[in-house]
C-alpha cells in the first residue's frame, strides 16, 4: 500500500485518539462533548432510531439531485448553444448562491409547508449551480479543431453535441456532480432544521433540546456517511462512463 493511502487514515485516527482522550482526561461531560467511543456506540446501538430519519433524509437528497440534473443539463446545453443567454442568465444564477440558505428556508417553508417539497427545493438549489457552471465550462473547453473537423463534415448541432461536446464536457460534469452530491445534505439539513416532523436535521434539532449530545454527533456521523457514500457513488460512475480517463 502507498505511503499517501494510508495518510487519511493515520490523521482521522490520530484525532479521534486525542479527542477520545481529551474527553477523559479533562473530564469533559458527556452532554457537553461526548468521546468518539460514546458516538459510535450511540450510532450502532440507536440505528432503529435513526435508519427512519435517515432514510427521510436521503430521500429528500436523491429527488433534489434528479430535480438538479433535469434542470442543469438542459440550461447548461441551452446557455452553451446560447451564449446570449447565457449572459443574460448568469447574474441569476451568481444571486441564487449568494442568498444565505438560512435566509430563504423558514420562506420555503412556510410556502411548501413542513413536508418533504421545501427541503428538496433547499437541495436542489445547492447541488444545481455546481453542476450547470461545471458542464458549460466542460462544454465550452472543447477543443477548436474538432469542431472545426465536425463542421467541414456537415454534423448538425445535435450530433456534434452527442458525439462530441458531451463526451468531451463529461469529466467537467461528474466534477460538478460530486460537489453537488457531498454539499447536498446541507441543503435537506437546514430545512429540517427550519421545519420538519422527520429526518435527521429534525432528530438533531429534538436531541440538541434534550441534551442528548451523542445523538446529535451520531446523527451528523450517518449523515457523513451518507455524503461519502454518494461521493463514491458518482465516483464508480465516472469511471464507467469515461472510459478513455487515466
Amino acid at each position: 500500500m502507498k505511503l499517501a493511502n494510508l495518510i487519511a487514515p493515520a490523521l482521522v485516527i490520530l484525532i479521534l485518539g486525542c479527542w477520545e482522550a481529551a474527553t477523559h482526561l479533562l473530564a469533559i461531560p458527556v452532554f457537553i462533548l461526548p468521546p468518539p467511543s460514546s458516538i459510535f456506540a450511540t450510532a450502532i446501538l440507536k440505528a432503529p432510531l435513526i435508519l427512519p430519519h435517515a432514510a427521510t433524509t436521503l430521500s429528500e437528497i436523491i429527488l433534489g439531485i434528479i430535480l438538479a440534473l433535469a434542470t442543469a443539463i438542459p440550461l447548461a446545453i441551452a446557455m452553451f448553444a446560447n451564449p446570449s443567454l447565457e449572459k443574460g442568465l448568469a447574474p441569476f444564477l451568481v444571486a441564487s448562491q449568494a442568498i444565505p440558505v438560512f435566509a430563504i428556508a423558514p420562506l420555503l417553508v412556510i410556502w411548501m409547508g413542513y413536508g418533504i417539497a421545501s427541503k428538496v427545493f433547499m437541495a436542489w438549489i445547492i447541488i444545481f449551480f455546481p453542476i450547470t457552471i461545471s458542464l458549460l465550462a466542460g462544454l465550452k473547453s472543447c477543443d477548436p479543431e474538432f469542431r472545426v473537423m465536425f463542421k467541414l463534415m456537415g454534423a448538425s448541432f445535435y450530433d456534434t453535441l452527442i458525439l462530441l461536446y458531451w463526451p468531451w464536457a463529461l469529466p467537467h460534469f461528474f466534477a460538478g456532480l460530486r460537489v453537488g452530491v457531498t454539499v447536498a445534505t446541507i441543503g435537506a439539513v437546514i430545512g429540517e432544521w427550519v421545519g420538519a416532523q422527520q429526518g435527521l436535521g429534525f432528530l438533531m434539532i429534538q436531541s440538541n433540546a434534550r441534551l442528548q449530545v451523542d445523538l446529535v454527533f451520531a446523527a451528523i456521523l450517518w449523515l457523513t456517511a451518507m455524503g461519502l457514500g454518494m461521493w463514491i457513488i458518482v465516483g464508480i460512475l465516472e469511471k464507467k462512463s469515461i472510459k478513455w480517463k487515466p
